[in-house]
């Protein structure tokens, strides 16, 4: 259930026990293992609360990737591309590493594929279908510069967290930075 702040504040109370329970549970084990029964527990509701607000634990899955592909566009939703891809690069460093272990288990383990993919198409489609250079592109060259950029910023990040990010978050941002923009400007000059 998304928050509006115009609910009574104990339904907020509610909706923000529910994420706070979820949140420690995906910290802790992974998604297939967590429980209504667990979770609603741990959040100090009964199940019947829980299933008045979420028809299932996927439902609260979703709505969790839905507000951080809503709080990420927030920030780069005003980009233009590729013109901004450096500003992009480092804005999804930066906004992934203020996040969390939940978003970062959510972002790097195999269980989450899915509903990562749900939030990287969103976010790839409303920021990049609205370059006059990426519309210029072949529907099959699209796909591949939009899995290019996708899996080469989630691979990144994601060796940088099994590393325990010891790399400075600085080194790793240059380092992408230099890869992707390459690349794209590379492709780019080709595609013409």
């Amino acid at each position: 259930m998304k928050i509006t702040g115009h609910e009574d504040l104990r339904v907020q109370k509610t909706i923000n026990g529910i994420y706070a329970a979820f949140e420690g549970l995906i910290c802790e084990k992974d998604y297939e293992k967590i429980t209504v029964t667990e979770l609603a527990k741990r959040a100090q509701i009964n199940k019947k609360t829980f299933y008045r607000y979420y028809p299932t634990l996927d439902d609260l899955l979703a709505e969790m990737q839905a507000r951080y592909s809503q709080d990420y566009l927030q920030v780069v939703g005003e980009f233009k591309y590729p013109q901004d891809l450096e500003k992009s690069v480092r804005s999804f460093i930066e906004y992934s590493a203020q996040q969390g272990e939940a978003y970062d288990k959510i972002t790097c383990s195999g269980t989450y594929v899915g509903i990562r993919q749900q939030m990287i198409d969103q976010v790839m489609h409303q920021t990049w279908d609205a370059s006059p250079e990426f519309s210029r592109l072949t529907a099959w060259q699209q796909r591949i510069l939009l899995n290019f950029i996708q899996n080469t910023g989630l691979e990144i990040y994601k060796q940088w967290v099994a590393t325990k990010k010891q790399a400075p978050m600085e080194e790793v941002i240059q380092e992408a930075i230099v890869l992707m923009t390459s690349s794209v400007d590379e492709f780019l000059k080709k595609a013409e």
